[in-house]
């Protein structure tokens, strides 16, 4: 039996897929949080972790007791969409999600610029400022890409006729936009469709109705 452990910090953050994955799949999992506020915490943890980051996912064959542990966030998203069935279909449908990742990740570039400005506390004109000059282009770009493959795809979802962890990965992030100002469900219909659609998916609507809303 292979027993899961993720280990995150208390928020939703880049460990939230891995964990939409699991209760998605309906496989249970260890679920450890970081108190985020816990610095010497983490710095005890640290140490420990193969590359000084989090998230890390344990994995232990319960009979030979054998644990190998993964870090980077995309890395165990596309090991767990892969071993539940959510990374796509065929090969084809494979790239194109870890392409939509791939396009989330170089949007995350100008989003943590502002998400650092309204953790470190800077002064509203220097997140404005943040906000015009950085996110907004960045946004209006990777928002275009995000519209035109569900304006091409029937079914809903980003990529093939399921949902994948791509679908997973960029609904979250439209929730974490939409706390910070940047996505406006009303001004983007199509993005708030995709969005509802998610959210609503039965094996993890209660999850989203019972998790910590913090944005970071």
């Amino acid at each position: 039996m292979i027993q899961y452990k993720l280990i995150y910090f208390d928020v939703r953050g880049l460990g939230e897929v891995s964990r939409q994955l699991f209760h998605l799949a309906g496989c249970e999992f260890e679920d450890v949080k970081i108190p985020r506020n816990d610095e010497q915490a983490w710095l005890e943890l640290k140490k420990s972790t193969p590359f000084g980051q989090l998230p890390i996912l344990k994995i232990l064959d319960a009979e030979s007791q054998n644990e190998i542990e993964i870090p980077q966030s995309s890395a165990i998203g596309r090991y767990l969409a892969n071993q539940f069935g959510y990374a796509g279909k065929t090969p084809e449908e494979k790239a194109m999600v870890d392409a939509v990742i791939d396009q989330f990740k170089d949007f995350l570039v100008s989003q943590k610029r502002l998400t650092l400005a309204v953790r470190t506390k800077k002064s509203e004109e220097e997140i404005n400022r943040v906000k015009e000059d950085i996110v907004t282009p960045a946004k209006d770009t990777y928002f275009k890409i995000l519209k035109k493959l569900l304006e091409n795809n029937s079914s809903g979802f980003l990529v093939g006729n399921d949902i994948t962890w791509a679908d997973l990965q960029i609904s979250d992030n439209l929730t974490t936009l939409d706390g910070l100002g940047i996505f406006v469900p009303s001004e983007e219909p199509i993005l708030a469709k995709f969005h509802e659609k998610i959210m609503n998916t039965p094996s993890l609507k209660t999850y989203f109705e019972q998790r910590p809303a913090s944005l970071l």
